[in-house]
């Protein structure tokens, strides 16, 4: 079944994304006058941000205007539309603005490209920049948004910022409106975004084959570790009733107690006594599938960590999230890794010595404990448990260290392969989000021309329409911004 999984899927990277020609360079270009574009077609404009938008500080008479959000990935969106949940203030009167056409900057994340043009009316924090065009004939908001979250224009982002440290770096109104920013003529700007709009509809196809065929590949590994630990390697041994609607009966000789009997001592965590320049690697919920990483940590100095970053993680421990426990976030730590720091937002869990630590990181996310953690969650739009809570369901492990050992040589034989495809298919992710991101570059700065490549045009589903698959594992913690400013 995994053979055939992976001659339908993954496929695709290795395709190139169709179009009836290929773009190639334009007939002649001059030195742009800023050092970043290098050089322009000969027939395009640049002009520094002063000639092209103005500072707008609109504000809300009553606060009940649109949310809107602001990603690296998809720009300006309302957050309604987002699948994040966070900071509510208790009113939005006073807060800023944003018009349809109006570039939004979160100014504390620029240096990450979270910005956009919003095609809404809406609220964005006081803390944000927002920028109105001095007239709508310099440029086509599309194009517009693509090109601002170009890397040449983040670098710039970055160089122009101010701040004590880098978590704390702001784009303020004079530096954004004094870097340089090329303008192709309107038809071409047209041109452009008519063909990154199609492309833009291939690349969520392919990234939602490789989301839906890790889905697959991880359903048929969690079957295969399911079984594995709750009912053991002997399919001829005698059964015991436990008493529990998820866990209806185990090997009669197995142990049911409640997860806190298998536990010892919990985790320590960082002081905030902790020096400044302390450096570590940060893993945060956003980071954590169910049993793999789906990003990697980042690694941070303690004065830049947010203040959810205090637990010592090591060799041995499964983290689980204990808050939006609906993302099903748990994973074994393997390997060394001795400045690894989670998030509060984990449950920091480490076996007594009669338990294999790896066994307990698959009992725990096993898909039947895990529902059973969300059912146990209090909250609909954040659900979490309470460590307490989670401490009290039951969990079962054979007596014998000898036996749990041949359950874990079991499950990995049996997964082994099923890894492989899914670390595979979460590398081919990552090139399609590479090269996404080049193309658009390489169009909106000039080093491509589109003009005479035809696409035939695609019909956009409502599933296809939607941004989710562009979005990565930052998306939400630039949001977080909006509860510090």
């Amino acid at each position: 079944m995994i053979a055939e999984a992976q001659t339908s899927e993954t496929q695709a990277p290795n395709t190139p994304i169709e179009a009836d020609a290929e773009p190639s360079r334009y007939p002649s270009y001059r030195p742009a006058r800023v050092h970043w574009l290098g050089e322009i077609p000969a027939h395009w404009s640049e002009k520094r941000g002063k000639y092209f938008f103005r500072e707008i500080d609109e504000r809300s008479q009553t606060g009940e205007e649109e949310l809107l959000s602001v990603s690296h990935t998809t720009g300006v969106t309302p957050r309604s539309q987002k699948n994040v949940t966070m900071f509510k203030a208790e009113s939005y009167v006073g807060h800023k603005l944003a018009r349809p056409n109006d570039i939004v900057i979160n100014t504390m994340w620029a240096w990450m490209s979270a910005l956009g043009v919003s095609k809404d009316i809406g609220i964005v924090s006081p803390a944000y920049g927002v920028y109105r065009p001095l007239n709508g004939r310099d440029f086509l908001p599309a194009y517009l948004d693509y090109l601002l979250r170009t890397p040449m224009l983040r670098w710039e982002y970055i160089c122009r910022s101010t701040g004590i440290r880098s978590s704390r770096l702001r784009l303020y109104p004079d530096k954004f409106l004094d870097i340089a920013f090329p303008c192709p003529p309107r038809e071409e700007q047209e041109r452009m975004v008519t063909f990154l709009r199609a492309k833009d509809v291939q690349v969520r196809r392919l990234i939602r084959n490789k989301r839906r065929l890790i889905g697959l590949l991880n359903e048929q590994k969690q079957a295969i570790i399911n079984r594995a630990v709750t009912r053991g390697l002997n399919p001829d041994a005698p059964m015991k009733p436990t008493g529990i609607d998820w866990m209806p009966e185990v090997p009669a000789h197995w142990e049911v107690k409640p997860l806190k009997h298998w536990l010892r001592e919990r985790a320590k965590s960082l002081s905030d006594r902790t020096p400044p320049e302390y450096e570590f690697e940060y893993l945060d919920i956003s980071c954590v599938g169910t049993g793999f990483l789906t990003a990697k940590p980042e690694r941070m100095k303690f004065e830049d960590a947010p203040s959810r970053a205090r637990q010592i993680v090591q060799k041995g421990d499964t983290i689980l999230s204990t808050v939006r426990t609906y993302l099903k976030a748990v994973y074994f730590i393997e390997d060394d890794w001795p400045d690894l720091i989670a998030s509060t937002g984990f449950a920091v869990l480490r076996p007594v010595k009669s338990v294999e630590p790896r066994l307990l990181g698959y009992v725990l996310q096993s898909s039947t404990f895990i529902e059973r953690v969300i059912r146990a969650s209090i909250g609909v739009a954040y659900p979490a448990i309470s460590e307490g809570r989670l401490g009290t369901l039951h969990v079962a492990f054979p007596p014998e260290l000898v036996e749990q050992k041949a359950i874990l040589d079991h499950i990995a034989a049996e997964t082994a392969a099923f890894d492989k495809a899914i670390e595979k298919a979460q590398d081919e992710i990552t090139l399609i989000r590479e090269y996404r991101e080049r193309l658009i570059a390489d169009i909106v700065t000039g080093k491509l021309d589109v003009r005479h490549v035809e696409i035939a045009a695609e019909p956009i589903t409502e599933d296809e329409a939607l941004d989710d698959a562009l979005e990565d594992s930052d998306a939400e913690a630039m949001e977080g911004a909006d509860a510090d400013d």
